[in-house]
């Protein structure tokens, strides 16, 4: 019996055709310039992001750390959503490594942070503050059940923050799952940013690396600023590699992960003592709670469902996160179901 493993789209193996493209990879010294495949990625990407330049970096995590040092010096200020991913998930890298102050917003539960809001938060030029320079949002919202923010949003965002002088970034780690749920070409998604990253070892299946898109000026600040984090990798085009299959042939079937997504959710509103939190799940993401009264806690349920191969990943009391991707089909979908339906009632 295969494990179906829910517990995130980080888990995602490499598809045979990546694993092809890792063997066969044309290298060179990435950090002289040189590494063909590597310059191929980083022009495919800032294609698809409607952007002048790009930059492959190893993480999520390093993209946004080198895009926020990239846009903002030590001492200032970037406006971001108080259950982001960079607030919440990066080990503070930005205030750590680049004495970059957070001014978190309240996160509605759409994933947005209201445009008021943020206004109220720009710091007046007043030599006891921290100076504003930078706002970030995040696109899908990882915390807000994969939450979709649509271009209309983003724009308004980005005239805010040209009104008053500041830059906008957008985590987009699983932007083309965004882009796939509203039926648009991310570059829509990504115009009104002045940088943006995204994830190809999450929904695209790619082993590993992130990309920073920008105008080419950014980009070459970033990249610098990858090397002093120790981002250089040499010939990492038998990485990039992967990430050229990833574009070009996981994009399009980003709706399968969100059509089983809702399956899976419809099918756990069935069990009694599950409370699924959005019964049409924007994206590839559900989220569930247990009832109060059921007796069987997160730690008992994902004990219950690994003795079946099955893995799930609670992120927090009562409260559990399950993530569709290329590797969990039709028949996980009902397994998880069934086994979640027995466990509630042994």
């Amino acid at each position: 019996m295969s494990v179906v493993d829910l517990r995130s789209d980080t888990v995602t193996a490499p598809t045979p055709a990546m694993r092809a493209a890792l063997a066969s990879a044309e290298v060179g010294d990435d950090v002289f310039g040189d590494d063909p495949t590597v310059n191929r990625l980083e022009a495919l990407a800032a294609e698809m992001m409607g952007k002048e330049a790009a930059l492959f970096v190893p993480s999520g995590t390093m993209g946004n750390l080198a895009a926020v040092l990239a846009h903002c010096g030590r001492g200032d200020e970037v406006i971001l959503g108080d259950q982001c991913h960079t607030f919440n998930y990066e080990a503070g890298g930005i205030a750590a490594l680049g004495g970059v102050h957070p001014m978190p917003v309240r996160t509605t539960p759409d994933g947005r942070l209201p445009l008021e809001a943020i206004e109220a938060a720009i710091r007046t030029d007043n030599v006891h503050f921290p100076t504003t320079r930078l706002i970030c949002l995040e696109n899908t919202h990882n915390r807000c059940g994969g939450a979709v923010l649509d271009e209309p949003y983003t724009r308004a965002v980005g005239e805010l923050a040209k009104r008053h002088g500041l830059k906008l970034h957008l985590d987009g780690a699983r932007i083309f799952n965004a882009a796939a749920s509203l039926g648009v070409p991310a570059s829509r998604l990504a115009a009104p940013a002045d940088s943006v990253t995204f994830c190809l070892s999450k929904a695209l299946c790619a082993p590993v690396g992130s990309v920073l898109c920008g105008e080419q000026p950014y980009i070459g600040r970033a990249r610098r600023i990858r090397k002093q984090l120790g981002g250089g990798m040499r010939q990492a085009g038998v990485l990039a590699a992967a990430g050229i299959v990833a574009l070009e042939t996981m994009v399009d079937r980003l709706p399968e992960d969100h059509r089983r997504a809702r399956a899976l959710a419809q099918g756990l509103g069935t069990i009694p003592g599950i409370l699924v939190e959005d019964a049409a799940p924007p994206s590839n993401m559900v989220y569930i709670r247990l009832a109060p009264d059921t007796p069987l806690d997160e730690a008992g349920l994902q004990q219950a469902l690994a003795s079946q191969r099955i893995k799930i990943g609670p992120v927090g009391p009562r409260r559990i996160r399950f993530v569709l991707h290329y590797w969990v089909d039709d028949e996980g979908v009902e397994r998880t179901v069934q086994a979640i339906r027995l466990a509630m009632v042994a």
